[in-house]
């Protein structure tokens, strides 16, 4: 071929090549041509060059600048950010099976059992059959009610446990620390009948649970770029895969050391009537003993993976949350003692003096009920809804959403949103006597079908562990100036310095408390 028949030949490919990329470009454009506002992409990782801690923040001025429907780009991931009721409400209704399922991310993968635990797990038979048993079996309002004496001991060892510290004088608290012993311990119970968080818990196999539980909510915590650029996955960046490969076999190991203690304790032929109290109490029927029994009657659904998968989100979702809610909560009311005062008269007037609070007078504490709604307006336990993941193409707000993105909802924006709340960014309990918060302005357990299953639950036990504290103390932050309310980072977003404060116990109750 001569050179003019070469140079023909290199002209006609590449003409018909740029046809062909042209067409490309343009039906990838026709697709992709009505997306939500985006700002400045760089080139592979997108707009993680614009995330900063804490990322609520920072999508909330990106929100207040490109609307409240925008498109992100982290790494290889399309992202797209919604922060308004009307947006939240079309991608959780209309769109809501479309947006059921999960990303596929690292810890999905290692720590959470292969991407089959009810909160990683995408939408279908498997995650709808753990939906279900949640809701209906695990957490429904009678098995709530089951468990209700437990929720109420660990109550009353914190409140024995501050008053033998306090005596009648007052003391320096680090609460945050107690708060998530109560927690732990609360969970914990409810699960395997044990308690592993306490001055008086200095076994080994507590240890052992309290170094694994760190750990999985330090690594759940913990950003990993891999999820966004999967070359760094290839090489294991940061080394997150190799810790995340080490934890989950010690975790697996302890959850199946619990499965294989009550299978032994359940087989075992022991009258119960012959136990002393103590023996009894750990004879009572756990969730694992439950879930066990269901083992036996539907062995292909209740697999060793399956039970230890729950028990896994059940720790996870229903322990840090509660805690840290009630942490932000305690330091609200210290930064207003107004409203802390005004909580225990309503305690002192529907509880009175000569017993202590408990489960069945949460619902007629109002104002109770109001703090605890403001703090979640405040403090969402999760400003960030766990990311959902469009199953196929859809529309939002007009916008077009490809499938295979991410879904972010900032609750951060939308709970404190001026066009939705007076005085958007005040503390003010007393908002909900006549703002309500219906529909989606005030969503901290999330909403649609992957909404929280344990949030009846959360609310009982941040509600019983505020109202024994106001009702048993006289709280009062240390010296002159408010409480800092800056958050920091971490799962379920706790505050940036935890909450230390001065406790006392009211004289008037002094008596039942020594009683403890």
């Amino acid at each position: 071929m001569d050179a003019a028949n070469l140079t023909l030949a290199l002209l006609l490919f590449f003409f018909f090549f740029f046809l062909f990329f042209s067409k490309l470009i343009t039906q990838n454009f026709a697709n992709f041509r009505n997306l939500p506002p985006s700002p400045l992409a760089l080139p592979i990782i997108g707009h993680l060059y614009l995330l900063k801690e804490p990322v609520h923040r920072t999508l909330h001025q990106l929100s207040e600048k490109h609307g409240h429907i925008l498109f992100l780009k982290f790494g290889a991931r399309n992202v797209p950010v919604v922060s308004s009721p009307t947006a939240v409400e079309e991608c959780f209704t209309k769109n809501d099976i479309i947006f059921a399922n999960r990303p596929q991310l690292l810890a999905g993968k290692h720590l959470n059992y292969n991407y089959t635990t009810i909160g990683l797990s995408s939408y279908g038979d498997h995650w709808c059959n753990l939906r279900r048993l949640t809701t209906i079996e695990l957490f429904s309002t009678s098995r709530l009610a089951t468990f209700s004496g437990i929720r109420e001991q660990e109550v009353r060892q914190l409140l024995k446990q501050l008053f033998q510290d306090s005596s009648t004088s007052s003391i320096r608290v680090k609460l945050g620390t107690r708060l998530v012993d109560i927690s732990f311990n609360s969970m914990l119970r409810m699960i395997a009948g044990k308690r592993c968080y306490g001055k008086d818990v200095k076994d080994e196999e507590a240890k052992e649970f309290q170094e694994i539980m760190r750990e999985v909510v330090e690594l759940h915590r913990n950003s990993n770029l891999g999820d966004f650029l999967p070359v760094l996955r290839w090489v294991d960046f940061q080394g997150v895969e190799k810790r995340m490969v080490k934890l989950m076999k010690k975790q697996d190991k302890f959850f199946q050391h619990l499965l294989d203690e009550h299978r032994t304790r359940t087989d075992s032929s022991i009258d119960l009537d012959k136990l002393d109290a103590s023996n009894k109490e750990q004879k009572k029927q756990t969730l694992i003993d439950l879930l066990l029994s269901m083992q036996k009657t539907d062995a292909d659904f209740y697999t060793e993976k399956t039970i230890k998968g729950l028990i896994l989100a059940l720790l996870v979702a229903g322990t840090e949350s509660s805690a840290t809610t009630t942490e932000w909560a305690l330091s609200l009311l210290h930064n207003h003692p107004d409203a802390m005062h005004k909580a225990w008269v309503e305690i002192n007037s529907h509880v009175g003096e000569d017993r202590l609070l408990d489960e069945s007078d949460l619902p007629q504490l109002n104002y109770l009920q109001n703090v605890i709604n403001e703090t979640f307006r405040l403090f969402p336990p999760v400003p960030i809804l766990l990311p959902h993941e469009s199953s196929e193409d859809c529309t939002v707000g007009g916008f077009h959403v490809p499938g295979g993105t991410m879904l972010l909802a900032n609750l951060w924006t939308i709970h404190r949103d001026p066009k939705l709340w007076t005085d958007a960014t005040k503390f003010m309990p007393e908002r909900f006597e006549s703002e309500d918060g219906e529909g989606y302005h005030l969503i901290p357990f999330g909403v649609g079908r992957r909404a929280c299953p344990e949030a009846k639950l959360g609310r009982r036990v941040i509600g019983l562990t505020l109202g024994a504290l106001i009702q048993s103390f006289e709280l009062e932050r240390i010296g002159e100036e408010d409480i800092d309310m800056m958050e920091g980072t971490g799962l379920c977003m706790p505050k940036a310095e935890p909450l230390e404060a001065l406790c006392k116990p009211r004289r008037a109750m002094i008596n039942l408390l020594s009683c403890l």
